[in-house]
């Protein structure tokens, strides 16, 4: 008796119902689309890479660091054009070359 009372599973599973309750589906549901309405953002005429919910940022900036500036603005160069948008440091920034 003392051992059933002293284990910590004994308080946690008496915390958490055995069932789902009904509205916790929906409320998850509204949760997700609220999400991604949030993250969506306008797509800008200027091309470059996606934003895509922050990974386009952290991508083009990865790409910097590991190429290095030169490197990376004729990659970019090369499959966008001359007028670019990348971002670097979390900030949204343009590339322009000939």
């Amino acid at each position: 008796m003392i051992l059933e009372t002293l284990n910590p599973m004994n308080y946690i599973t008496s915390l958490v119902p055995d069932e789902m309750p009904v509205a916790t589906v929906p409320i998850l549901i509204l949760m997700c689309f609220l999400f991604l309405i949030w993250n969506h953002e306008e797509t800008s005429s200027i091309p470059g890479p996606g934003y895509c919910m922050g990974i386009g940022p952290l991508i083009s900036h990865g790409r910097f660091l590991w190429m290095g500036v030169g490197n990376a603005c004729n990659y970019y160069n090369k499959i966008y054009g001359e007028f670019v948008r990348v971002w670097i440091s979390g900030e949204e920034t343009f590339i322009i070359s000939k």
